[in-house]
């Protein structure tokens, strides 16, 4: 029997001005153009902050800070069967990022009312896009501390 793992990943949600940062990308599934929250894989060594800072930056071109955990969940990609344990972070924006390179798969970097996002639901990568910033319009919050390396 193979070992079955759950994949770690990381996102942030990041809300200005009644906007919401989000990456259109290719999926490397069906090769469509999704919406995401900047989001991706824990690497090793990795805190999941650390990754979450990384990840907005190299999906986003934004440098952000982390104010707060928006929650913790499993989701399973019904088109590959693959458990995600996705930590959603709030961040706040501080400042685009000079010189900075998207990562390749990155098509559009995009800021986005609420009516928006709900009228783009269709191509958002998964069902955790649209709960997340649901969450947060709710006043979801968790302190940082949740979260602690020995």
């Amino acid at each position: 029997m193979r070992e079955w793992n759950a994949h770690v990943t990381v996102a942030c949600v990041i809300e200005r001005d009644g906007r919401y940062l989000l990456v259109e990308e290719r999926d490397k599934r069906s090769g469509a153009l999704v919406f995401n929250q900047p989001a991706g894989h824990l690497e090793q060594g990795e805190t999941l902050a650390a990754a979450a800072l990384r990840e907005t930056a190299e999906e986003t071109g934004w440098e952000v800070e982390l104010q707060a955990v928006l929650g913790a969940g499993l989701y399973t990609a019904p088109g590959n069967g693959v458990t995600y344990y996705r930590t959603t972070f709030v961040a706040r924006a501080l400042a685009p990022i000079e010189g900075a390179v998207l990562d390749p798969d990155i098509h559009a970097v995009h800021w986005l009312d609420y009516e928006a996002i709900r009228a783009l639901s269709a191509r958002m990568r998964s069902p955790l896009v649209l709960a997340c910033i649901e969450r947060h319009r709710r006043g979801i919050r968790y302190p940082l501390e949740l979260f602690f390396d020995p």
